[in-house]
């Protein structure tokens, strides 16, 4: 494993904000009348969370809660890294035109590490420029922040706005006691955001929406949202967490993002 820094400097800002950026189309769409909105994800936002007829992903009914078309591009089982190799992030900006919005959040399955028994989702450890090689496929892997800094550009360089979410929390109460730690995609949202430096990317935090919404429920309430294991909800959870999701960014929790002004009036509260 070769890990060239650890902690972002300036001149590693500066390297992830040039990395492999795609050049802008030479021809420039114009916006629709009314934005797009594409949701990028795993199991967790997707239709059918994890398709054992018991879960859904919150990406299924955040379209209750916006005022424009919603496109639910989350697939079960993706990482940052598998979701970019596989194409995925570029199929969704051949789709985008100029003034759409895209939400990409992952952090569910990223975790572990290439360099061992690689199962073709783990990112490189670390929150910088760091590489390793999978023992697996051989490939150069990349980090977490890297994967979204590259699919970020990729929107952006057609003229959509991009919405780092934070992955959303697994079940806060399975031990019967509170644990609200963040996992540390969390921050790597956060630092992708600072390395693009462009105010067309804007972060909000999903994962502190939602924890704030079951520490408020508490943990019998909490507990039945998860009917199988400790990541997939229930349909109920899902659309808890998308009114979650709704309330941040109305709210600014984060500050301003372009989907704020969508948000559909009066919002759900719940947190």
């Amino acid at each position: 494993m070769k890990f060239t820094l650890s902690i972002l400097s300036p001149l590693v800002l500066g390297a992830l904000q040039v990395a492999a950026a795609p050049a802008p189309d030479s021809v420039h769409l114009a916006p629709r009348a009314t934005p797009t909105v594409y949701f990028c994800g795993d199991s967790t936002m997707a239709k059918n969370g994890a398709n054992d007829g018991d879960t859904d992903g919150w990406g299924n009914y955040i379209g209750n809660y916006v005022s424009l078309t919603t496109v639910n591009k989350a697939i079960g089982g993706r990482s940052a890294r598998s979701y970019w190799n596989e194409g995925r992030f570029q199929a969704v900006a051949d789709l985008v035109v100029s003034g759409d919005i895209v939400v990409i959040e992952f952090g569910h399955n990223d975790g572990g590490t290439p360099t061992s028994s690689d199962n073709k989702r783990s990112d490189c450890p670390g929150a910088g420029t760091e590489t390793c090689i999978s023992d697996l496929t051989g490939e150069t892997v990349y980090t977490f922040v890297y994967y979204v800094i590259q699919a970020s550009k990729l929107m952006t360089a057609k003229g959509a706005t991009v919405i780092l979410s934070s992955q959303t929390p697994n079940n806060q109460w399975e031990t019967g006691v509170w644990v609200g730690t963040a996992p540390r995609f969390v921050g790597y949202q956060k630092t992708a955001v600072t390395a693009l430096a462009n105010s067309a990317v804007t972060f909000v935090d999903h994962f502190e929406a939602v924890s704030k919404a079951y520490l408020k429920l508490g943990n019998t309430a909490v507990n039945a949202f998860y009917p199988n294991d400790h990541t997939h909800t229930s349909p109920t959870g899902a659309q808890l967490s998308a009114q979650a999701f709704a309330q941040a960014i109305y709210q600014k929790l984060n500050g301003t993002t372009s989907l704020q002004s969508y948000i559909k009036t009066p919002i759900t509260t719940v947190y």
